[in-house]
């Protein structure tokens, strides 16, 4: 029993010395960008397949590039990885097996119908400084952003982190805010956001020096063909906001090819046998 006796307390009033009025917010509300991650997506036989694959590959890849949103300008600022443009039919059918759980989870309700994908790898000092992939869908406030993770065990690699950065909004406007989730590039995980988030990746170190021993993503950008829709649900509602964020990292111009090369590919139906939803909630008497 504690020693200190029981008696009521008198509410004490903190007046304007401690606390001086104001006639304004004096903070900027922060959104956080919505994620979600999946561990042993693919399975151990077919992630260590898809690893052998990306390894014997090493000739195909080719520096990583980005893309100016103002002049349309295609270069490696800001950018050191490598790519190599692919498309799978059996990596998209995963994909869409587990989207309706995704869209509910992250509050999403836009029709998705297809799938660009580039295979990247990040050796010594590979990073990808802060941007959002406005320059790989049409409409990146309904586009998704998917990065699954492939790399050798014991992992010969160091950093290579995701950062996801929460949204600021101020003056009117919005831009990426100094706080940020860390994601690990941990083996056969996937990680699922929206596509106007603003993210990075920072530095990696690869001390063997070997291709075998880099940091390997699978990296998707599934969009669709129209706007969400509406509906009551108010967490779409976080994703405009997004949008409004990545307005300026989006190309002024619609971009015909996209510029690592890489060929959209349609998104399958979800097979039901396969597809994964949240469980219903129980009824209680």
């Amino acid at each position: 029993m504690s020693g200190y006796a029981m008696e009521s307390a008198t509410p004490a009033e903190i007046g304007i010395q401690a606390l001086p009025p104001s006639d304004q917010w004096s903070t900027a509300p922060v959104v956080p960008a919505p994620v979600c991650r999946f561990e042993n997506f693919l399975g151990a036989e077919r992630a260590g397949i898809l690893l052998s694959y990306a390894i014997s590959r090493e000739a195909d890849f080719n520096a990583g590039t980005v893309l100016d949103p103002l002049s349309g300008q295609v270069s490696h600022k800001g950018r050191s990885s490598l790519v190599l443009p692919v498309t799978s039919s059996v990596f998209s059918a995963h994909l869409a097996d587990c989207l309706p759980l995704v869209q509910e989870v992250l509050g999403h309700r836009a029709a998705l119908t297809q799938t660009l994908t580039v295979l990247t790898s990040h050796g010594e000092g590979g990073h990808y400084g802060i941007h959002t992939d406005a320059s790989r869908v049409r409409d990146v406030g309904t586009a998704l952003s998917a990065v699954y993770y492939l790399h050798r065990e014991p992992r010969g690699f160091g950093g290579g982190q995701l950062r996801l950065y929460d949204t600021l909004l101020a003056d009117g406007g919005a831009r990426p805010a100094e706080s940020y989730r860390t994601i690990e590039p941990e083996h056969d995980t996937i990680v699922f956001f929206p596509a106007g988030a603003f993210h990075e990746v920072v530095p990696s170190t690869c001390p063997s020096g070997h291709f075998a021993d880099h940091r390997f993503t699978l990296t998707t950008w599934i969009s669709g063909a129209g706007p969400a829709a509406a509906g009551p649900d108010d967490t779409f509602r976080i994703w405009p906001w997004l949008a409004h964020a990545a307005e300026r990292t989006r190309p002024l111009a619609d971009v015909e090819h996209d510029h690592d090369g890489a060929s959209p590919i349609a998104l399958p139906a979800a097979d039901p046998a396969t597809r994964l939803t949240l469980p219903a909630p129980r009824r209680t008497s």
